[in-house]
């Protein structure tokens, strides 16, 4: 007694925790067409799990579903063993659902509305674990009354039922429009086919099997002649044959822990199912979603290259800049040595130069030159700081093309809309934006890579080897000089004989032009050691900038969004897989009850 009390328990606990995850899931769906669909069927569904909790205590409700004259109401009778409801063969007789209970049973425990139904309340035995429903013949044209068609009756009532007695003739196992409805109640349902009219139809029951062996496991399909066992009911004769059987099944076989059973398999089938929906609509939006991630790597990588070639641009253009800062670090690592020293005069050339014209300028017109040749070499030397600085930020920011950015928006756009996702009307800006965003990061990434290419290169050039050749070089050609101005002072025009007299003018400006052109010669050699270095090492730089990556900060809320679908669609077939070994756990071998066939899910991806 206490395992009976504690199933329902048990059933509403996995039915809420089903419920849960499945809301969970849809309350996180992205703003994507399919996955608002698929909010609206668990929503539905979730409906259907709180009908299942109205009737957790509530006998097992078997409703018919069958053809015009197959003997639904028949059927019916012969099940309780009374008429309690009118017959009819040939013309449809049943034009509201008919509900058939105990007298402590009301419509309203069921979740079925009172006045949706003919209420025949009759205390018989048949009924005592058992609620019959005469459902109307969904393949009739007849004119709505207040409650609808017989059609619209009958789709309201079947989502409140736990079995339905499929019903069928030998003329009508092949009706289209029982077959429509029967697939359209069956995802919640499990089914008992019944062939009627046995005592004058021949045996269709293996055809009807082939007939419905794709979309349905039968179980049993029972044969029955219902005016036939309605009769012996008068006459108190106990059901014989396949009625007998068909009554056990439903009185005996499908009471105690059997509603919570079924219920329970009819609510798994539905979640089942309506996942099922949710992944054919989602698989028929990934390809489209793959198509606009497709574009958007293209767009970032045409965009990047574009980006890097301006790159490439802008480092070539101001590579003196570049070469002067190098010389620099050169000369700070040497630090003071003769030709350090003229390393250093090199790069005070300009301010040396400038210096001069202000010590010939006499006039307030030669001061006003001075001051503006002076200014503008001042900003010339305050913009290659600003390059040899922060520069990479300016190419970067040059190397965006507003209309092409745009132009990639507008593409991406159109892509956007084939897969179903919202439109933004900010993008543009939004791109621009990113594009900023993008050219500021990666300009301190290059940044730091030029410094730690510089670096390099002064450490390579900076060593004793190459310092002590330029040392030895230049301290030679002024050793000679001063050798040859001491020998001319000191000894010749002392202690030689003859006296030689002291070198004039001519031999100090013959001795400096010389000093100068070998240390133009020595500049010279330096310098295009280090321009070629350099050129090298920023091309080898260059090329390792190629690829997407400067754009990678571009296009981010699409690529969010596909990403938000690709998550989604993943959650769904975990969904899926919880759903399936659900459904394995009450699965049970010789199953007398009928069902929708679903494909076991095994985790195909999405």
């Amino acid at each position: 007694m206490a395992g009976y009390d504690l199933k329902p328990l048990e059933l509403l606990a996995e039915v809420d925790s089903l419920v849960e995850r499945l809301e969970g899931w849809a309350a996180k769906a992205p703003a994507w067409e399919p996955a608002r669909t698929c909010r609206a069927i668990v929503g539905r569904l979730a409906t259907r799990a709180q009908s299942l909790r109205v009737r957790l205590q509530a006998p097992l409700v078997v409703a018919t579903l069958g053809g015009t004259g197959t003997g639904k109401s028949a059927l019916v009778n012969a099940l309780v063993g009374a008429e309690v409801v009118r017959p009819g063969r040939e013309r449809p007789t049943t034009l509201r659902p008919t509900l058939v209970c105990r007298p402590d049973v009301l419509p309203e425990l069921l979740g079925i509305d009172p006045a949706s139904v003919e209420l025949v309340q009759r205390d018989l035995p048949a009924l005592s674990n058992l609620v019959l429903v005469d459902c109307p013949d969904p393949d009739t044209t007849e004119e709505p009354d207040a409650l609808g068609t017989n059609l619209s009756q009958l789709r309201r009532l079947l989502p409140h039922c736990d079995v339905l007695l499929v019903t069928t003739t030998q003329q009508k196992y092949r009706s289209a429009r029982v077959a429509d409805e029967l697939a359209a109640a069956a995802g919640g349902a499990r089914l008992i086919f019944v062939q009627t009219h046995a005592d004058q139809d021949d045996d269709v029951r293996d055809d009807w099997r082939r007939v419905l062996g794709e979309q349905y496991t039968t179980g049993r399909i029972f044969l029955v002649d219902s005016l036939g066992a309605l009769e012996d009911a008068r006459q108190e004769i106990e059901p014989r044959g396949e009625m007998a059987a068909l009554v056990d099944l439903l009185t005996r076989q499908l009471a105690g822990l059997a509603p919570a059973r079924i219920r329970r398999a009819n609510f798994l089938d539905l979640a089942d199912e309506s996942l099922e929906a949710c992944q054919r609509r989602v698989e028929l939006g990934m390809p489209a979603v793959g198509r606009l991630e497709e574009a958007i790597a293209q767009q970032r990588t045409r965009l990047a290259a574009r980006f890097i070639g301006q790159m490439r641009t802008e480092l070539t253009a101001n590579r003196r800049q570049w070469e002067s800062r190098l010389l620099g670090k050169v000369v700070a690592r040497w630090g003071f040595s003769p030709w350090s020293l003229v390393l250093r005069i090199y790069q005070g050339l300009g301010g040396l130069l400038a210096g001069t014209l202000l010590w010939r300028a006499r006039t307030p017109a030669q001061m006003a030159l001075w001051g503006t040749l002076e200014g503008a070499r001042a900003w010339r030397r305050r913009r290659k700081d600003r390059w040899a600085q922060g520069g990479a930020a300016r190419a970067v920011a040059a190397g965006w093309d507003e209309t092409e950015l745009r132009a990639a928006v507008l593409v991406l756009e159109g892509y956007a809309r084939e897969a179903q996702l919202p439109d933004d009307e900010d993008s543009a800006e939004a791109v621009v934006a990113e594009a900023i965003e993008a050219g500021t990061s990666f300009a301190r990434t290059v940044e730091v890579e030029l410094d730690s290419l510089l670096g390099r290169l002064a450490a390579r050039h900076a060593g004793w080897f190459t310092r002590w050749r330029y040392e030895i070089l230049f301290g030679g050609m002024a050793g000679v000089l001063l050798y040859r101005l001491g020998k001319n002072f000191f000894w010749d025009s002392w202690w030689a004989e003859p006296p030689v007299p002291v070198f004039g003018l001519d031999f100090y400006v013959s001795a400096s032009f010389w000093l100068v052109l070998w240390c133009v010669l020595l500049l010279w050699s330096f310098s295009t050691r280090l321009r070629r270095g350099l050129r090298r090492q920023i091309g080898t730089l260059a090329d390792a900038w190629s690829g997407p990556e400067p754009a990678r900060p571009l296009f981010r809320q699409l690529e969010s969004q596909c990403r938000d679908a690709r998550r989604f669609a993943q959650d769904l077939g975990s969904l899926r897989q919880q759903v399936a070994a659900l459904r394995r756990q009450i699965a049970l071998a010789d199953e007398p009850l009928g069902h929708r066939r679903v494909e076991c899910f095994a985790g195909k991806d999405a």
